[in-house]
């Protein structure tokens, strides 16, 4: 089979199993000083085995909300959210869930290794394969030379590779992701951008990954799902049909161009 149509088979596949994350109708209201605020209504969405699907939206249309609903962090107002079939809360407890947000969040006081080790001690991870683990994923990202350095003498980019592989740790099948590379300049975020793919294809993920740059959202999913403004509901999802793996030469192409033109339209709507 062709890399071109190599994308699309593996989707075709995924949506034919049982969804890994389904929303039901999810609606999502707080109360704010000045009032009750409606943040997400009547989202709709499913997100098969192994797929990698990116959200986007203006400011304040709640994506981020929507990545804490799905991980249990948030309780929906209205409508049901589940994780292969079962309330969210299952998934959360049972540490199916990994995070990755905009700022690292590494504890200053540990090294490269031992931050990524943090979390498999707290999960149980079975002790005599944690070192193992961690140096597997220090060195897909090219870091393990760094495993005894402190979050001080590492740079941005370094810092949120760590963070990547500490939410790949100890193993869960789905990555929760929140603008990770947004504070990052544009060659370190294309070199976290392909890491990122490299990650995925090896360890096949859900993957549910919130970005305001409609380039980064077509050049890494499967599917795109663009939100409208407050509050916030699926406006369109896109498919690019793009092979993979993908390519920094590929974001040249006429057809690259044309689905970000179709993002963008869809946003102005």
């Amino acid at each position: 089979m062709c890399a071109s149509t190599l994308g699309a088979a593996y989707a075709a596949e995924a949506s034919k199993q049982a969804p890994c994350i389904c929303l039901d109708e999810v609606g999502l209201r707080y109360q704010a000083e000045r009032g009750e605020v409606e943040a997400l209504s009547g989202v709709t969405l499913t997100v098969g085995e192994g797929e990698f699907v990116a959200v986007v939206g203006p400011t304040g249309c709640g994506k981020s909300s929507l990545l804490r609903l799905v991980s249990d962090l948030l309780t929906p107002t209205s409508g049901a959210i589940t994780v292969r079939g079962e309330p969210s809360f299952g998934a959360r407890r049972t540490n199916q869930f990994g995070f990755v947000f905009q700022e690292p969040a590494l504890l200053s006081w540990r090294s490269t290794i031992a931050n990524v080790h943090l979390p498999l001690e707290v999960v149980g991870y079975p002790p005599q394969r944690r070192k193992e683990r961690c140096e597997e994923l220090l060195a897909s990202v090219g870091l393990l030379a760094f495993a005894h350095a402190y979050p001080h003498e590492l740079s941005g980019g370094m810092k949120q590779r760590v963070a990547m592989v500490r939410a790949l740790a100890w193993n869960p099948s789905i990555l929760l992701m929140d603008e990770p590379f947004s504070a990052l300049d544009e060659l370190t975020r294309s070199q976290l951008q392909d890491d990122l793919l490299a990650l995925w294809s090896r360890e096949r993920k859900t993957v549910l990954f919130v970005t305001h740059n409609i380039s980064e959202a077509i050049y890494l999913a499967d599917r795109v799902v663009v939100m409208s403004g407050r509050p916030g509901r699926i406006k369109t999802i896109l498919s690019p049909e793009l092979p993979r793996p993908r390519s920094l030469e590929m974001q040249e192409t006429t057809e690259f161009m044309q689905w970000i033109r179709q993002a963008r339209e869809a946003l102005r709507v």
